[in-house]
């Protein structure tokens, strides 16, 4: 019975090491001991198959697992930078976003009477009366630092287009930024706050600009009587001079001379001096001795801004344009006077600007005088082009006739064709000397 066991649990000698044949290929590795098992060693702390060690499979509570213990304030330096940046720029973009919006509101809110008693209809609605006691829609946001509000419905005035320009506080960097620049270049100028109004006058136009609605026969009627002659006058800061002369094409037509009438400060350019007497009112000066400084240009014009390129950019188109500066404390009691003598100026012109036929000819002379350097110019750039066709066609020309001929002829051609060229170079050195 032992020996039955034994052979079933533990086998016998012959059998756990059996001889080697003398032929076996694998007669190097019968000697080689059998694999033993790695004997298993207790992880201190770790498991078991004890019933004590099943309660040490718990993980233990460490400081390894709190946040607040593996990790500092000072780890996260650079992004609390970061986000305080952040919270700057966006606090400066707000700020400055609703101080512009403040100052808007604070000039339409100071002329929105003045806009209301003058026009039928002001802003952007399309319908009068609407908005008299909201007068911050009457205003629209091009952008966080334009403005605008237009007008209609008055006479001798067909349309008003008004844009405030304010300063970019709403980016800190870009205001430094021009205002650095403005500082340390004269051709940049300093960021400054201002308006520009545009009134176009209906100038016997009725017909083509209003309506045909009820009561506009009434208004065709007297065409004739809303038209004036043309011609180019302007008041301008001394200060604002030179700028305003090199930026406007209009303004380069006229002379400029100070008037008695005026203070210092101030300086007339006009075509005229018929022109200037007939312009220069009582209000007017009045007006613009109140608004002081802030004043920079009120151009009575019909001529374009931008030098014109072509004879038809000639053609009259009468405006009258106001440029004052804001003022920083948004009180405009002294500028509230300019801006209601600038809306009455179409019918001072309506009424006052008829010159006799010597003032008409000397401002026709100086237009034409421009109109001949504009036609010199275009006969200049045509003569070039006209060149320039010829010597397409003449290239196109040779090209086809290099092209006919065989390799022989080709190089014969090119020679002549070089030796032409150097006699005419020969002869431009012999006239040079």
């Amino acid at each position: 019975m032992a020996a039955f066991l034994k052979n079933i649990l533990g086998g016998s000698e012959s059998a756990a090491s059996p001889a080697p044949s003398a032929d076996s290929d694998f007669a190097d590795f019968a000697e080689a001991p059998s694999p033993s098992p790695v004997p298993f060693e207790a992880i201190p702390g770790g498991a078991t198959l004890s019933g004590a060690g099943a309660a040490a499979t718990t993980v233990p509570w460490t400081k390894w697992y709190n946040i607040h213990e593996r990790h500092s304030i000072s780890e996260f330096k650079a992004e609390g930078v970061i986000l305080a940046l952040i919270v700057v720029i966006f606090t400066l973009h707000f700020a400055g976003t609703r101080f512009n919006k403040a100052k808007a509101r604070a000039w339409i809110k100071a002329h929105s009477p003045i806009l209301n008693s003058e026009f039928a209809v002001v802003g952007f609605s399309g319908t009068p009366s609407a908005e008299l006691q909201q007068p911050e829609k009457l205003l629209k946001e091009k952008s966080l630092f334009e403005y605008a509000t237009y007008a209609t419905g008055r006479q001798n005035v067909a349309f008003m287009d008004v844009k405030l320009t304010l300063k970019k506080r709403f980016n800190p960097v870009m205001l430094f930024i021009e205002t650095a620049m403005g500082f340390l270049f004269d051709s940049f100028g300093m960021p400054e706050e201002f308006i520009e109004a545009i009134i176009y006058p209906f100038d016997g136009k009725e017909a083509q600009i209003v309506p045909a609605l009820p009561g506009a026969a009434e208004i065709r009627s007297k065409d004739s009587k809303s038209t004036f002659d043309a011609f180019v006058w302007a008041i301008v800061h001394k200060d604002q001079m030179k700028k305003t002369r090199d930026d406007r094409y209009d303004v380069s037509l006229t002379f400029t001379k100070d008037n008695p009438k005026l203070p210092i400060w101030l300086t007339v350019m006009s075509e005229s001096a018929e022109i200037t007497d007939a312009m220069l009112t009582k209000e007017l000066i009045s007006a613009v001795e109140k608004a002081g400084d802030l004043f920079e240009s009120l151009i009575i014009t019909d001529q374009p801004v931008d030098k014109p390129a072509k004879v038809e950019e000639t053609a009259p188109r009468k405006r009258i344009y106001l440029k004052y500066r804001l003022p920083p404390s948004n009180n405009y009691d002294d500028l509230a006077s300019l801006f209601s003598a600038f809306l009455r100026i179409p019918d001072l012109l309506v009424s006052s600007a008829h010159f006799r036929p010597e003032v008409l000819r000397k401002v026709k002379t100086i237009r034409d005088d421009m109109i001949k350097q504009i036609e010199r110019v275009q006969d200049e750039e045509k003569a070039e082009e006209r060149a320039l066709e010829r010597d397409k066609a003449k290239k196109a020309k040779r090209d086809a006739e290099l092209k006919a001929l065989d390799a022989k002829a080709q190089k014969k051609y090119l020679d002549k064709e070089k030796e032409k060229q150097m006699r005419k170079a020969s002869k431009k050195s012999t006239v040079r000397a």
